[in-house]
């Protein structure tokens, strides 16, 4: 098996942090490697210097094999706004193009027109000023996934993503023979697509074969070993420490090496090895008093420029109430947090009543993150100095001015001013990104011993699981419906259901069983919908399958293409509608 990339010692430095010292490693051909590291260690910086955009401090050496094609995923997605999304593709792709004859830049092209449809952007001609960060990241994604390079190099690829755009990336690169080196915190993600694990700690690279759970299992038993071992260092230090003791006159003739050693003994026997930790006990015992009243919503609706974001919503929220939030992007996630927590949506139409509890307290961790002044220092943010600690900001970082944080550590700033509120209600806007998994996992323990009511909407579908109770399923068009269970539930419902659709369908007995059940408990009215949304469904999968094989036919032209693509996202859109309609008159016929 070729060897696609050779890392020898290499470093990076930044005044007198270091991020890693001569560290080497090597990246065969079909590996899918998944980067781990705490905020603030070097990932990003690693992938400039794997990229050519940065250098390394000591030499060193970075070889990948002559002639294999490399496409770098960069978190941030540098494009021209006037531009159309094809055109914006098409101009980064020169170097893809060059030397392609018509037969295979028209393939090219195709699997751009493909990759967008299958992204939910179906409208080629849209201009990426209009686009939402989560679709600007979908045609940063096209735009690598379409070259078919034969090394990926990704920057969290996950991030901004909605649940279906990471559910397709996932397949895509799990049945790809690619080979990838990543940074992603997304822990289902990692474990489903990866089939490698490389952790960066304390300026060295550590390689775990195998998926998520072996390198949990593997990195544990390493710092159990690093323990064990630091351990006899304590007890030589000790033995060192007594010689070190005796008088000037007995010390005087010892080798000068012994009395060096001691020093590098004491360092190493003050090195043990402490699994990062933090005990919340305290920010959670001055969370507010919940009355019975949290936040009352009754046929709500919001409309603005036209489009319809909530409709019809009616819901009590509970004490202790923990709901996640779900849906594609741009279906109204954010704007019905805005809702609850009263934010001015200027421009807006709201109807309907919203109704908070005399006690409530929100506390509210935003997606636009942190707000602080230039010069502004980390405890200047957060005066707690106990706190900082806890929550992994040791004492040197105090001073640091917070625009030298990396992305992850002023996102686990301002997470802490938001529990700092002692809020009862908790209200978290895609609170995963930029955090890395050692933060993400102190996060869930905390949440999970959270004594308040607890909003989040997320992307991460472990944090999910781990955390909420039901759902709200945000379906467009300001329809959204109430799912008892976590994600991996309604995933798993959502297939079920599908599979048993699929299987009527073949056994025209047992549809037609079901139909007559189903009359004997449903209005004439709803009976009338339920018939009519199956026929509707069936026609609009028959579409689909029908577009599908157009769009990856290579027969249609660049016009009839686009056409055909617009009509895939309509198709798909009113599929979801009409599925969850029909989810939920089959669960009052039952």
């Amino acid at each position: 098996m070729a060897s696609y990339l050779q890392i020898e010692n290499i470093s990076k430095s930044y005044g007198t942090k270091v991020l890693f010292d001569h560290i080497s490693f090597n990246v065969n051909e079909g590996d899918k490697v998944a980067l781990i590291a705490p905020n603030g260690t070097g990932k990003t910086s690693l992938l400039k210097i794997l990229s050519g955009e940065d250098s390394s401090d000591s030499g060193g050496k970075v070889l990948f094999l002559k002639d294999i094609r490399i496409a770098f995923l960069k978190q941030e997605y540098d494009f021209d706004p006037e531009k159309s999304i094809f055109d914006q593709i098409m101009s980064n792709s020169a170097r893809f193009l060059d030397g392609m004859d018509e037969d295979h830049r028209w393939a090219y092209e195709l699997r751009v027109r493909q990759l967008l449809t299958q992204f939910g952007l179906p409208d080629f001609d849209k201009s990426m000023s209009t686009l939402s960060g989560g679709e600007v990241k979908r045609v940063a994604l096209t735009e690598m996934l379409a070259s078919e390079a034969d090394f990926y190099l990704m920057d969290e690829p996950t991030n901004h993503l909605d649940l279906d755009a990471i559910e397709f990336l996932e397949s895509h690169l799990k049945h790809s023979r690619c080979t990838l080196f990543m940074v992603t915190h997304d822990r289902y993600f990692l474990d489903r697509v990866c089939n490698t694990v490389m952790e960066m700690d304390r300026g060295e690279i550590y390689v775990y074969r195998g998926d998520y759970m072996n390198f949990l299992e593997k990195r544990q038993e390493r710092i159990a070993n690093y323990n064990a071992e630091t351990e006899r260092v304590r007890n030589l230090f000790r033995r060192e420490l007594e010689w070190m003791h005796a008088t000037p006159c007995a010390r005087s003739g010892k080798a000068k090496y012994r009395k060096q050693a001691f020093w590098d003994i004491k360092q190493r026997a003050e090195d043990t090895y402490v699994s990062k930790s933090v005990d919340l006990s305290e920010v959670q015992a001055k969370s507010a008093y919940l009355g019975n009243k949290v936040i009352d919503c009754k046929d709500v609706s919001f409309w603005w420029e036209g489009q319809c974001y909530l409709r019809d919503f009616t819901y009590k929220f509970q004490r202790y109430d923990r709901v996640g939030i779900v849906g594609r992007n741009a279906s109204g996630k954010s704007t019905f947090l805005n809702l609850l927590t009263g934010a001015d949506l200027q421009g807006g139409t709201l109807e309907g009543v919203i109704e908070r509890g005399e006690s409530l307290k929100i506390g509210y961790y935003r997606q636009d993150g942190l707000e602080f002044k230039p010069g502004q220092t980390v405890m200047e943010i957060v005066q707690d100095t106990h706190l900082l600690g806890r929550f992994l900001f040791p004492h040197e970082m105090w001073t640091t001015r917070v625009e030298r944080l990396s992305g992850g550590e002023k996102r686990r700033l301002y997470l802490l001013t938001v529990l700092m509120q002692e809020p009862n209600l908790l209200i978290l806007d895609e609170p995963t990104n930029d955090l890395d998994i050692v933060t993400l996992e102190l996060l869930e323990e905390y949440l999970s011993e959270y004594k308040g009511s607890l909003i989040i909407v997320s992307h991460d579908r472990h944090f999910l699981d781990r955390l909420v109770d039901h759902l709200f399923v945000f379906c467009g068009d300001g329809v959204v419906k109430d799912f008892v269970g976590n994600y991996s539930e309604y995933r798993s419902f959502i297939k079920d259901y599908e599979a048993a659709r699929q299987e009527k369908s073949e056994k025209a007995p047992a549809a037609q069983k079901v139909r007559t059940e189903s009359k004997r408990k449903l209005s004439w009215k709803e009976q009338q919908e339920f018939n009519a949304l199956e026929a509707e469904i069936e026609r609009l999968e028959k579409e689909k399958s029908a577009l599908e094989a157009d769009l990856s036919g290579g027969s249609l032209n660049p016009e009839e293409l686009q056409k055909a693509s617009l009509r895939y996202g309509e198709i798909s859109q009113r599929l979801d509608e009409a599925e969850m309609r029909w989810l939920e008159l089959s669960e009052l016929s039952s």
